[in-house]
């Protein structure tokens, strides 16, 4: 069984191949080159990395030691994962240990959302149960952390990496929460009220001429 403290660069490497295989099986096994472009993807990806092809292969190498890659020949060489067969995971289960890699702590609210390109959750009762598995795995792959301070939800975690310290995983701020943005939320519902009730005024005025 392979132990618990992957790098975070063997982290992301890991997700993505988690990712990969779900969102676009078709490309899948990756290359050298799509990992590090699957990397350093701007989207669905916490934090923002700029991985070079040197690095990728470091992590790679160290995660087939670590028995959770390996390599495909061919006319070019390609990389996979052995994640799923290793920690009995299924398809739900792997898309949100995949998330969890690549975006860090989620809510299950944010989990359900964030997982759609990989498997579509109809409830959060199914995510739960798969939380769970994840949870009780032995070892645990997951962890729900205790709930911050005026937070709604707990946040859960993966345990690739070592045990979690909820101090030590910062949360991360709603768009629609954000400094300025609620602000700006209601200047645009009052301008939007006023070009109603200018448009009200305009119609009420063509019909008072019939």
């Amino acid at each position: 069984m392979p132990d618990l403290d992957l790098a975070p660069l063997e982290c992301r490497v890991l997700g993505c191949l988690l990712e990969k295989q779900l969102s676009t099986p078709d490309v899948y096994p990756l290359s050298l080159n799509a990992l590090v472009n699957a990397c350093n993807q701007s989207s669905n990806r916490e934090p923002v990395l700029a991985v070079t092809e040197a690095e990728a292969q470091a992590a790679v190498n160290a995660l087939i030691a670590r028995g959770l890659a390996e390599t495909w020949p061919g006319r070019v060489l390609k990389i996979a994962h052995t994640a799923k067969p290793t920690w009995n995971l299924s398809v739900q289960e792997g898309a949100l240990l995949a998330e969890l890699l690549l975006r860090g702590p989620q809510t299950p609210g944010e989990l359900r959302t964030n997982t759609k390109r990989m498997y579509a959750f109809p409830d959060l009762a199914e995510l739960e149960a798969c939380l769970a598995a994840l949870m009780d795995a032995e070892p645990p792959l997951a962890v729900r952390l205790a709930r911050a301070p005026g937070a709604r939800e707990a946040r859960v975690a993966h345990l690739l990496a070592g045990p979690v310290a909820a101090e030590a995983a910062p949360v991360r701020t709603s768009p629609s929460a954000a400094p300025g943005r609620v602000e700006q939320l209601e200047a645009e519902v009052a301008s939007l009220r006023e070009e109603l009730g200018a448009l009200r005024q305009a119609f009420e005025a063509f019909r008072a001429q019939f």
